[in-house]
């Protein structure tokens, strides 16, 4: 049963963006919208900085543009609020928040406002498996059944690997009983019964998305560490790289200083769901836009010392093409050569390879795609079930490569209307620092 939250009295007056914007392809600027930053919220104290892009570096992407067609997703009637990030060659060039926490509530989304990631988390249990094999304490071509876990699968069991496991190669069909999850069933009782289900194909042979049965990779991760899921994901990724608001679970979220409340169509808040919480290797982690930058760059090689760029090999290699299945839009056919590696996706765009993946789970949706050869990306993360949101990434690939502009949003062009940016009033600059 889902319940609703009560929106507060009073409903203060908001710009649509709010936090802070670097905008370095106009300068070696910061721009503010709603409030000079402090020195102390200049000052992070991450062991994986964010460095900031200069003058002496200048940008490719258009961020006055870039923030113009956000104004425009802003402005669709179920989207609440939106957070932003970009990198180019390795430095942050533009964060920043837009719209509310909560509809109605007044309350900004800024670049530390906390957001659920779904299905970004898979990256997180790829990321702590892989480094364990790198580590000789398993093997990626190990059996299944010998892990441990309370996986059964159909068929040939002793042909699916770890690997098999992290790249949905399993033998199942897709989202195998993810109905029974969210119906409240316990999911480690769901797993141990997909033995009983028929097999879609040997396993190892084909591809076919999952969450119950992935989240046997946190079983693998308590098995060899002796920590719980979350403490390792925290103790082995979350403070090595500095993300200090990342977490996984549900108080996770709801503890946070500043969190984004879920919504669904209409703008109506709901209230949060934990079955996908109780599947973390799947879909468990939380954490800002800032922290999720980070993410992103150490998937870009810049934390050697926490994700080698072995094993950053290791993830990133495409392993299962993957059918057109929820990609048939313009913007997905232009991804092309889909294939999914070890809890990230693989595609090739104007020549480019990129890696990512998308996120949704009631109430909240997620993005990360980059191009790891030239350490540039954008990552994004809402608190709707409006998704339109994404179409954006191939707006910010565009203008990075030099490409003519397409209209991937499929709306209105920047100034047919758009109303909910600061673009009618002149901004506060002031010179960008480390974030």
């Amino acid at each position: 049963m889902h319940g609703t939250w009560k929106k507060p009295q009073g409903r203060r007056k908001i710009a649509a963006a709010t936090g802070m914007a670097l905008l370095i392809g106009i300068g070696s600027t910061l721009a503010t919208t709603s409030r000079q930053p402090t020195a102390a919220a200049d000052q992070i104290t991450a062991k994986l900085r964010l460095p900031v892009g200069t003058e002496a570096d200048p940008s490719r992407v258009d961020y006055r543009r870039l923030d113009q067609r956000i104004a425009l997703v802003m402005q669709e009637p179920n989207m609440v609020g939106l957070a932003v990030a970009a990198v180019e060659r390795g430095r942050l060039r533009f964060i920043r928040g837009y719209g509310e926490t909560l509809a109605g509530s007044g309350e900004p989304v800024t670049p530390d406002t906390v957001f659920r990631w779904a299905s970004l988390s898979k990256g997180v249990a790829s990321a702590l498996v892989t480094r364990l094999a790198d580590e000789g304490r398993l093997s990626l071509d190990a059996p299944l059944s010998g892990m441990g876990t309370t996986l059964t699968l159909p068929g040939d069991t002793k042909n699916a690997t770890v690997a098999d496991l992290l790249s949905h190669r399993l033998g199942l069909v897709r989202n195998a009983w993810d109905d029974r999850l969210e119906a409240g069933a316990d999911p480690k009782v769901i797993r141990a019964e997909l033995g009983t289900l028929a097999p879609f194909c040997p396993p190892g042979t084909c591809y076919a998305y999952q969450n119950i049965a992935y989240d046997a990779a946190a079983e693998i991760v308590e098995r060899t560490t002796g920590q719980d899921y979350a403490t390792a994901a925290r103790d082995r990724l979350f403070s090595p790289l500095g993300m200090k608001n990342a977490s996984v679970g549900r108080i996770g979220l709801e503890s946070a200083a500043r969190w984004a409340k879920p919504h669904r169509m209409g703008r109506q808040p709901a209230m949060v769901n934990d079955y996908y919480y109780r599947v973390p290797a799947a879909g468990g982690v939380n954490s800002p836009v800032r922290d999720l930058t980070r993410w992103m760059l150490a998937q870009m090689g810049a934390a050697p010392t926490v994700l080698p760029a072995e094993t950053l090999s290791l993830m990133h290699q495409p392993r299962v093409p993957t059918p057109p299945h929820g990609r048939r839009g313009a913007m997905d056919r232009a991804l092309t050569d889909a294939a999914y590696g070890l809890g990230w996706r693989t595609f090739h765009y104007a020549g480019h390879a990129l890696v990512g993946h998308r996120g949704s789970v009631d109430g909240y949706g997620s993005l990360i795609l980059f191009d790891p050869a030239d350490r540039s990306g954008i990552v994004m993360l809402w608190n709707s079930n409006r998704h339109v949101a994404a179409r954006l990434q191939l707006e910010f690939f565009d203008m990075l490569y030099g490409l003519a502009p397409t209209n991937w949003l499929e709306l209105p062009a920047p100034g047919a209307g758009a109303t909910g940016t600061d673009t009618n009033r002149s901004p506060t600059w002031i010179k960008a620092s480390h974030q």
